[in-house]
């Protein structure tokens, strides 16, 4: 909120949404472009990181976009993960390590605990029927 009160830039993306963009530039040759858009703002935010395996060319686009904004731009990325267990969702070692070094050992994480507020977002709930926290 406080970069957006400042007028800095801010965008806010799912990691999926990301990827297919990223993916639909390397197949209509806008990648370069298209990659312009995640390194431009002041502060990109990376919703539902790591939530599945990561294919080679998904690898690839993440750690171009990590490496890039490294110490160039601010990064905030959520995931339900452990750190540890990211790892193991990159096919290839080096890129993960490279990838997972810039993005975790220059990070202040936060972990929240408690239930998740969707249900209390159901369509049709009466007050009484919401769950509580």
């Amino acid at each position: 909120m406080a970069a957006c009160r400042q007028r800095r830039t801010v965008l806010f993306t799912k990691t999926s949404t990301l990827l297919s963009d990223l993916a639909g530039g390397r197949a209509d040759g806008s990648h370069a472009q298209r990659l312009r858009r995640y390194l431009s703002p002041t502060l990109l935010i990376l919703d539902d990181f790591a939530m599945r395996e990561y294919t080679l060319p998904q690898t690839e686009d993440l750690y171009e976009v990590v490496s890039r904004r490294y110490r160039h731009g601010a990064l905030i990325v959520t995931t339900n993960r452990e750190p540890q267990d990211l790892y193991a969702l990159f096919p290839n070692p080096v890129l993960a390590e490279g990838l997972l070094d810039r993005l975790l050992n220059s990070a202040y994480t936060l972990t929240l605990l408690g239930r998740s507020y969707r249900p209390q977002l159901r369509p049709g709930l009466t007050r009484e029927e919401v769950p509580q926290r």
